[in-house]
């Protein structure tokens, strides 16, 4: 008896629980593809540029976003007219939500899905949360490596308009708490390894361990590294427990793709390596998306015709292949649905990282918004998944 009045209990002050799945997003049409690129270029934490600094003009952003707007267009054309980072977060998301309910019976949990170029805006997505009653936001970055030129600028954004509703005299009721990083966890590893087999079999048996893995990452400023940023260490943390679940079966290198304007940025470029690899002999090279969790215009337009299909036809002697990205791959779905339940477990803390800034930070708002998510816990009334805990650097 004592036991059912001790569930009627729990159940009657039960929390709601919105996970705000963020990412960077995709313009889905032509239409939302200057918007994109507009607030991508005026996002400093993203994109240093040198007009932005000092909170001083705008029209740098402006005039890139514009006379960059038809060339963008024109690659999403070639890859079905927009980018599918939408329609995979909301598949992503529900699939987390229901095995999430099945780790933690009765918990209740919902899922929405945030962007920081493309609508929903992460703003927008809180107050989303906020207006459909939800007690407590689990904001949780799909970037699996920490940086600050990405899941930082998430942060920061939610932290900005969090801080600015309380200014406005309208402050969130629900409270919070992070999922920043999650780099080495076992099952990442996994699904990344499950997928790289699946390509390798499609390789002549006899070459299959010659296959050349080229992980491959978006780069990043040498400005925005040389500040201490942790990305590159933490998805080389990745790619080794990727080799590790594989058994070291293949050579591999990890590069960079994705350099914007004239800075130097993080290298080697992917481009560069594969025709270096196959200058040295390495014909057999397979592309593996390393820091991406879903197919957007990185893979589908980059990878797969620029490096794959248009390289191929410029070096006919090699052999070209991409491991497909995990989108909805089971073991990244209970992946992602184990980190939820883990940090209802955990009582919503983070790990020591998030809450230490970069040697060289000179973001303002990076301080303070790591102070507010390091420091939050999740309220009493949700209820725990299982014992134990864990966290993943």
């Amino acid at each position: 008896m004592a036991h059912v009045l001790r569930r009627f209990q729990s159940s009657s002050t039960q929390k709601r629980v919105g996970v705000l799945m963020l990412n960077l997003g995709g313009p889905e049409n032509s239409a939302a593809v200057h918007p994109f690129l507009l607030r991508l270029f005026s996002d400093r934490d993203l994109i240093p540029l040198p007009f932005l600094q000092g909170g001083k003009t705008n029209l740098l952003p402006k005039f890139i976003a514009k006379r960059r707007t038809p060339k963008i267009i024109e690659q999403y054309n070639k890859i079905g007219g927009g980018s599918p980072i939408k329609m995979w977060s909301e598949k992503q998301g529900e699939l987390m939500v229901d095995r999430v309910r099945s780790l933690c019976p009765g918990v209740d949990i919902t899922n929405y899905i945030g962007f920081s170029y493309a609508e929903p805006l992460n703003e927008d997505a809180l107050d989303q949360m906020e207006a459909d009653g939800m007690d407590h936001c689990v904001a949780f970055t799909q970037y699996p490596q920490y940086s600050c030129s990405t899941t930082g600028s998430s942060f920061n954004g939610l932290y900005r308009h969090i801080v600015k509703r309380q200014k406005e005299g309208r402050p969130f009721r629900m409270t919070f708490s992070a999922i920043d990083r999650w780099a080495t966890h076992p099952l990442l590893a996994q699904a990344f390894a499950d997928l790289i087999r699946q390509e390798l079999d499609k390789v002549e048996p006899k070459l299959r361990s010659k296959v050349v893995l080229l992980f491959s990452a978006h780069s990043l400023p040498m400005s925005v590294i040389n500040r201490g940023d942790p990305y590159p260490q933490e998805v080389s943390a990745t790619v080794q427990k990727v080799m590790e679940e594989l058994g070291f079966s293949n050579p591999w290198r990890l590069v960079w793709q994705s350099k914007v304007g004239p800075s130097a940025w993080l290298g080697a470029p992917t481009d560069d390596a594969i025709k270096g690899l196959v200058k040295n002999g390495n014909k057999n090279i397979m592309l593996v998306p390393i820091a991406f969790t879903s197919d957007h215009i990185e893979t589908l337009f980059e990878m797969d015709i620029e490096y794959v299909e248009d390289m191929q036809k410029e070096m006919p002697e090699a052999n070209i292949l991409r491991c497909p990205s995990l989108n909805d791959h089971p073991v990244f779905i209970e992946c992602i649905s184990q980190l939820v339940a883990d940090h209802l477990t955990s009582g919503g803390r983070t790990i020591p990282q998030m809450g230490l800034r970069c040697p060289m930070c000179t973001n303002p708002t990076c301080g303070p918004m790591r102070g507010f998510f390091s420091s939050r816990s999740l309220p009493e009334g949700v209820l725990p998944c299982r014992d134990g805990e864990q966290s993943y650097g």
